[in-house]
């Protein structure tokens, strides 16, 4: 799976986890997620989490997770890709 493809199900997983009322289009992979998306929580990361784990196959470990994984789109999505490789 490209990182293309990855980015496109990692932001469709952002608006319905969240709940945004945005199109796929105005998530960019610049898009800054944690402390500039309100509904980005601590409660949103534990489902964004889950979501990613069944989405894509694989387990995050807790070392593994931290602040600079969810500063923008493009971290989180190169998170999913090292992890499913």
């Amino acid at each position: 799976m490209s990182n293309k493809d990855v980015s496109a199900i990692i932001k469709q997983l952002l608006i319905e986890t969240l709940s945004l009322d945005m199109a796929i289009e105005e998530l960019a992979d610049d898009t800054l997620l944690l402390g500039n998306i309100p509904e980005f929580d601590s409660m949103a990361i534990v489902s964004i989490i889950t979501a990613i784990e069944e989405t894509f196959g694989f387990m995050a470990e807790d070392d593994d997770l931290s602040a600079e994984v969810f500063e923008s789109v493009e971290t989180l999505v190169r998170f999913v890709v090292e992890r499913s490789q």
